[in-house]
């Protein structure tokens, strides 16, 4: 935790608890519920620092916009939770609240960047939590904890009066999402944030209703579901192969199409992203670092040395943008073209989160199966898998095909990685968080079959 705001939670469950009595009914869908949220949302007189020495006793001065929603919808915000240096690391570790670790063991992260939230989720530390996502930030933390956790597509959710870095880039939004521990969970808190037509209060939110009609129908016909195993850089370890292969096996089982997924397309993508990630020369971070001379975590250290100060000119920055939309239209125009035997359109892929479960703190490096969507700006849902087993998941004799494969491989122990929770990632075109979530509860009925 980074904040705490039992004062002010107390007295609003007091105030709850009064209109229900009075009233005989509750404020609203969320009414009670405990929620924390990461450190980046505004909340009125406290710190949003993202993880910086210089964003320190600098409170804001109001609600961000997902706080005041929350707050009429019932809710009761008790805490905001940790976050890495700059938020753009897949771990969570900062110089100003140090370092958040894994609830099962210490010596392992909890992902990043929304780390802190998981964390807390997973030691039932709140009922539903609030994370951004603009690499995997979400998706990664709700992996390594055994959570659920939905990236939607820009738009969809309200962003206004978040604190960030790299304040006013466009080319890869940074989206609103939330973890829980239940899908019932994360279904009922975006549909009730959605009812509240956040359009009307921020410009950037879709003015989009939530689509009902589309989240029921899809769990009752047969799926056609893409499964891609491998992004052709890292091999995932054993275990998340296997899970992988057993959620498509039982779909299968019960007469779900399941067609092969390739990667063939996610190498470009990758390029764009990491391009932009330092289209700036570093100069952003290193604003905020100068601020009071903090230390750079090691992540922080690895993009400025990259950047190496050498900002895009504006026209390449311009034909950056170009190559993005090329990506997602060649994307887009493969979606469309792959069908199953029988003719039917892709519904979902079904695809790993990370090439590992959760590693030692320093170790996570490779993001490429989560911030591949992010550039191409569709819906993501992550969903508890199963568990590390070292009776099943044993030792490949494996060659790897680079250092980054190397890295990964070298990390894989089936002993000390032994009942680690592993998630899958299912993903759908732009927008179609409603469609996901149906497909995620066939899913989740899976582990009753």
């Amino acid at each position: 935790l980074t904040e705490v705001l039992f004062p002010g939670a107390l007295q609003r469950a007091d105030e709850l608890d009064k209109y229900l009595k009075e009233n005989g009914k509750p404020v609203g869908p969320l009414h009670g519920v405990p929620v924390t949220v990461k450190d980046q949302f505004d909340v009125e007189g406290y710190d949003s620092t993202i993880g910086y020495v210089g964003r320190a006793y600098k409170p804001a001065s109001k609600d961000a916009l997902m706080v005041t929603l929350l707050r009429d919808l019932g809710a009761v915000v008790i805490a905001k939770t940790n976050l890495p240096q700059t938020i753009m690391w897949c771990e969570t570790d900062n110089p100003l609240w140090g370092c958040t670790t894994h609830p099962s063991d210490a010596n392992l992260t909890p992902g990043g960047s929304s780390g802190g939230e998981a964390a807390a989720l997973a030691l039932h530390g709140s009922i539903l939590g609030w994370g951004t996502d603009i690499g995997g930030s979400i998706r990664i933390p709700a992996h390594m904890n055994g959570l659920y956790g939905l990236k939607p597509s820009s738009g969809r959710l309200p962003y206004a009066g978040l604190t960030n870095s790299t304040d006013g880039q466009e080319h890869v939004p940074s989206v609103v999402g939330p973890l829980a521990r239940s899908l019932s969970s994360i279904t009922l808190a975006v549909r009730s944030v959605i009812d509240t037509n956040p359009w009307l209060h921020d410009p950037k939110c879709h003015p989009l209703q939530w689509r009902g009609e589309i989240h029921d129908e899809v769990q009752t016909r047969k799926l056609t579901v893409g499964v891609l195993l491998d992004d052709g850089v890292v091999k995932v370890h054993p275990p998340i192969k296997r899970i992988i292969l057993h959620v498509a096996s039982k779909l299968k089982d019960q007469g779900h199409e399941i067609i092969e997924w390739t990667s063939d397309l996610h190498s470009e993508v990758v390029d764009v992203m990491d391009t932009y990630y330092t289209s700036d020369g570093g100069a952003d971070i290193l604003a905020d670092l100068s601020v009071a001379g903090e230390p750079r975590i090691p992540h922080v250290r690895a993009l400025l040395d990259r950047a190496k100060g050498k900002a895009l000119s504006v026209d390449q920055y311009w034909q950056l943008n170009r190559r993005r939309l090329a990506a997602q239209t060649a994307y887009l125009e493969k979606w469309n073209r792959t069908h199953s035997s029988t003719g039917a359109c892709v519904d979902a892929i079904l695809c790993p989160v990370m090439p590992h479960c959760a590693v030692a703190h320093g170790n996570c490096k490779w993001v490429g199966y989560t911030k591949v969507w992010n550039v191409l700006d569709y819906s993501a849902l992550v969903l508890p898998g199963g568990l590390v087993d070292k009776n099943l998941d044993v030792k490949e004799d494996y060659q790897p095909r680079n250092e980054l494969d190397a890295w990964n491989w070298g990390l894989w122990d089936p002993d000390a990685m032994h009942g680690l929770p592993v998630g899958i990632q299912l993903v759908g075109r732009k927008l179609e968080e409603e469609k996901l979530l149906g497909i995620g509860n066939v899913l989740d009925s899976l582990a009753d079959t």
